[in-house]
């Protein structure tokens, strides 16, 4: 009598997809891009005491404006990438303005509103975006494409690799200038955070009507610390397209956000090293859990894929539990502005 091997294992994880570079490449290419995310939330709740619930719709506004720029207006993919950016941080002193007067809390659910309008809006506007089918070429010459230039440029990174690695990821290139760049902004951050500039904003976080008995005009600084959030998401979002070859507006939901305050939470509030940290972490336990191969039924894919987001929420329950600072925070900055 034969037996079913299914049978007798009805849980197996297999670990060989470990042992792939394309695995580590893939899970280093999106822990880079959420390493700038909460970076921006970092100079936000971290240092400025201003709950950012809207970094989705910056990432979504830089990448939509990049490759709008390129396909639509075809504007050169290098020219475009700081157009976005300015236009990311326009859009972000436009909603911060009127936003930021507002309590704390109130500020939060606003953002999170914005974020929502910007991606609906995005699903919406067909002619200009693409709907829910994306842009990622021009419609009357499918060459043309917002990705081409990076493109041409990755493969000049690989065939300076071939001296060292015979056959690089594709995906490699995008690697390495996501984490340079993650790398640069996490010092950049921390030598601005030391200055004057970087005192006011911990004193606003600690004490703003204190601050304001000093002379200093608060609103320009929260206003200063929201606009480097824009540009760090704007930036996010390029890469994430890039990694994509197209930008979608189901890529930009809330979840988006909670997975970069999840990083924030892991790595530590008021310490740019534990964001990077913190993103690797964080990716690599969920899309570890990937190799959980569970029967089917009663465990279909969306099961299982709530079932990898369980896991991850009970590893980070339990890091609250025994060290609510985070991996690299300090107590003490978590009782500041109570």
């Amino acid at each position: 009598m034969s037996v079913d091997p299914t049978s007798v294992a009805p849980l197996a994880v297999t670990f060989e997809a470990l042992t792939e570079p394309a695995f580590w490449i893939g899970v280093g290419v999106i822990a880079g891009i959420y390493t700038l995310l909460a970076l921006g939330l970092q100079v936000n709740v971290g240092f400025t005491g201003i709950v950012n619930f809207g970094q989705a719709a910056f990432m979504a506004v830089g990448a939509y404006a990049m490759a709008i720029l390129t396909v639509k207006a075809e504007i050169n993919f290098w020219l475009a990438l700081p157009l976005a950016v300015l236009i990311t941080i326009a859009f972000g002193l436009l909603v911060g303005l009127p936003a930021l007067r507002l309590r704390a809390d109130y500020f939060a659910i606003a953002t999170i509103a914005m974020a929502e309008v910007v991606r609906i809006f995005a699903q919406n506007a067909r002619g200009l975006t693409g709907g829910n089918q994306g842009i990622s070429c021009a419609e009357d010459d499918p060459t043309l494409c917002y990705f081409n230039e990076w493109r041409e440029a990755s493969d000049w990174i690989n065939d300076n690799l071939v001296f060292f690695w015979s056959d690089p990821e594709d995906l490699f290139p995008l690697l390495l200038v996501v984490w340079a760049t993650a790398i640069a902004a996490t010092f950049a951050l921390t030598y601005f955070t030391n200055t004057p500039w970087g005192r006011v904003l911990r004193a606003v976080r600690e004490d703003e009507d204190a601050a304001m008995a000093l002379g200093k005009r608060t609103l320009r600084f929260k206003l200063q610390s929201l606009a480097l959030s824009a540009t760090l998401g704007a930036i996010g979002g390029f890469f994430f397209a890039l990694n994509l070859a197209a930008v979608y507006p189901i890529n930009f939901e809330p979840l988006v956000t909670f997975f970069a305050f999840s990083v924030l939470i892991l790595g530590g509030l008021a310490n740019y090293k534990g964001v990077a940290v913190g993103a690797i972490l964080f990716w690599f336990v969920l899309e570890g859990t990937r190799f959980i191969d569970l029967p089917d039924p009663p465990f279909t894919e969306t099961r299982i894929a709530a079932l990898r987001l369980a896991i991850t929420g009970l590893l980070l329950i339990g890091l609250m539990a025994f060290r609510p600072q985070g991996l690299f925070g300090k107590k003490e900055e978590m009782v500041l502005g109570e």
